[in-house]
């Protein structure tokens, strides 16, 4: 089916990552649309808030004071959802009733000491910090005995769940493979025994010779909307060189990484002149030891926003009970992302 015809007629998409389908219904962008749009969303407006957990000197919510920190700051979250002491527990019910408990470590990082800050405003230095600190976060939990996978995302925005507006994203080490990240592991097993080469690697390999779906790249790492894309403008940022972890990135490789970050989260706010939510995560190999020459670092972005900066995608009816489902087709989305400025809104005169 070619891709032309695939702009116009209902169908599935691979997932070879996840080995999931995603269907895709893109005559339905044709229908009404009675939702409300919005162009405008509130945004931080102040360097230092008094009432702010998370500015330099302030009170945390669970009591300890933050230093008076001038740079990217990691701290133990104080109210974690993985415990580093959790008592051991197993109990298995006829293959039923099965639970197990599960030891972590969950750690907050603070992007910046201003409480406006986010990362496309950032300066390429700053930026620069926050990719040492990931690295060095990740570097510190896995070489911990008991973790396996170190976990490190960011939550921008309340539509996404953001308990506090100051730019932080968090870092869990788990003492277990989460599920995601177990399946992708085992996609690039699989496609490595039978192909011999890189999942990864050969999918960017063929979105850059087709260049439907690019976003943006540079020397080391291309940002794609996902040909299996789910959310309305999902993206996937991939490194060019195959590698498994971020600590294993050059320096000019770690600052390459740092400005594909902001080139990306630019046009996410440009698209709708707001800031941008969403949910992202980098996916790195393992931390169990084993070498895993397979798995290839990537990020995932999944921004919830559909029409305006407050109309949103949610999951639900057929999404939640049989498969995911997108009007707005992979291509449709990247064109529209592609075409954007990488100057951010706020830092220009004159209309978008």
């Amino acid at each position: 089916m070619t891709l032309s015809l695939l702009q116009q007629v209902p169908h599935r998409r691979f997932n070879p990552l996840t080995r999931e389908w995603v269907l895709v219904s893109p005559h339905r962008t044709q229908r009404p649309w009675l939702g409300k749009v919005d162009r405008d969303a509130p945004s931080n407006s102040v360097e230092y808030d008094p009432a702010c957990y998370l500015c330099p000197g302030n009170e945390r919510a669970g009591g300890a004071r933050n230093p008076k920190y001038t740079k990217t700051f990691a701290f133990d979250n104080d109210f974690a959802a993985l415990l580093p002491e959790a008592q051991h527990l197993a109990t298995n019910d006829a293959d039923l009733f099965i639970a197990q408990s599960e030891a972590g470590i969950c750690r907050v990082v603070c992007f910046s000491p201003r409480h406006d800050l986010t990362i496309p405003l950032m300066s390429p230095g700053e930026l620069r910090q926050i990719v040492n600190v990931w690295s060095d976060q990740f570097q510190q939990l896995e070489i911990t005995p008991w973790v396996r996978h170190v976990q490190i995302f960011e939550n921008r925005g309340a539509l996404m769940g953001a308990s506090n507006p100051h730019p932080h994203c968090q870092i869990w080490g788990n003492a277990s493979l989460p599920n995601v990240p177990e399946r992708e592991l085992s996609s690039f097993e699989s496609y490595s025994a039978e192909k011999k080469s890189c999942l990864l690697c050969d999918y960017l390999s063929l979105e850059l010779s087709k260049n439907e779906r690019v976003i943006c790249q540079n020397e080391g790492f291309a940002v794609v909307v996902p040909y299996w894309a789910v959310w309305p403008f999902e993206t996937l940022l991939l490194s060019k060189r195959h590698l498994g972890t971020m600590h294993e990135l050059a320096s000019g490789e770690r600052d390459l990484l740092a400005g594909i970050l902001q080139n990306i989260t630019t046009r996410y706010d440009n698209l709708f002149e707001a800031p941008f939510p969403y949910s992202m995560g980098f996916h790195q190999r393992p931390s169990d030891g084993r070498p895993h020459p397979e798995f290839h670092f990537h990020a995932h972005y999944y921004p919830p926003l559909l029409r305006s900066a407050t109309v949103r995608k949610f999951m639900v009816g057929y999404e939640m009970l049989a498969t995911p489902q997108r009007d707005i087709t992979p291509e449709s989305a990247a064109g529209r992302l592609a075409s954007l400025t990488d100057v951010h809104y706020l830092h220009r005169s004159g209309p978008v």
